[in-house]
């Protein structure tokens, strides 16, 4: 596995980097968003670590620009703890956000949790389509196509649309959304669901605002229509 830490403090990616090379990963370095960036299109990486205060380009930016052609995973760190610049971490594209100072081992446990969703971290998966209407969601390639056309999502977005697709009509509150999802009990805002379910709206439905494949019970959840 391959990972990108990307943060202007170098004390902290070396730490980071040593951490994650003792549990075999293979670690790059980078210290400022413009870099993130330019080793995200050319690296070949299965996740990205992000600071957000970084020169040249903060790490919201640098995310928002690297989904413009990548689906990798993103983690973003941050000494902000507010709830809502998780929120706008989250709308930028980013899987997950972890509060500075953190435990490297909460740390190691979140990326797992996502490499175990990713791509290559899914050993020799048998392929398989599950088809809703016009959406089409192949699990061995982790790709979703509408009418034939090739839709970007991101790892979280791919991992929520799997299992509503999986089990259309079940309802799913949020809280059993952040378990199922993100792999653990997330510490942050169950808004992060609203704004994840919101993202594939928008990617998905013809008209978001009236959604006709993922769909709200309210006060209860959201669940893929039967």
């Amino acid at each position: 596995m391959k990972i990108l830490v990307v943060d202007d403090e170098k004390l902290l990616v070396k730490g980071i980097k040593f951490n994650l090379e003792n549990e075999g990963y293979q670690v790059d370095a980078g210290y400022d968003g413009n870099e993130a960036v330019e080793l995200a299109r050319s690296g070949g990486y299965d996740l990205i670590i992000l600071d957000v205060m970084m020169p040249e380009l903060d790490g919201l930016e640098a995310c928002m620009r690297i989904r413009e052609f990548s689906t990798v995973p993103i983690i973003i760190l941050t000494a902000r703890g507010d709830d809502m610049d998780k929120v706008i971490g989250f709308e930028y594209g980013a899987d997950d956000y972890i509060t500075k100072p953190f435990n490297i081992m909460e740390l190691k446990v979140r990326i797992r949790a996502i490499l175990r969703r990713s791509v290559s971290g899914q050993p020799d998966l048998k392929q398989e389509e599950i088809t809703k209407g016009d959406v089409v969601l192949n699990t061995a390639r982790r790709d979703v196509r509408i009418d034939g056309r090739t839709i970007a999502l991101t790892a979280k977005e791919f991992d929520l649309l799997d299992l509503f697709m999986r089990h259309p009509g079940r309802v799913y509150s949020r809280e059993n959304l952040l378990n199922l999802v993100w792999g653990y009990e997330y510490p942050g805002d169950i808004r992060t669901v609203d704004v994840h379910v919101r993202r594939l709206r928008e990617k998905l439905e013809r008209d978001p605002a009236n959604p006709e494949i993922i769909l709200t019970k309210w006060g209860v959840g959201y669940y893929c229509k039967a």
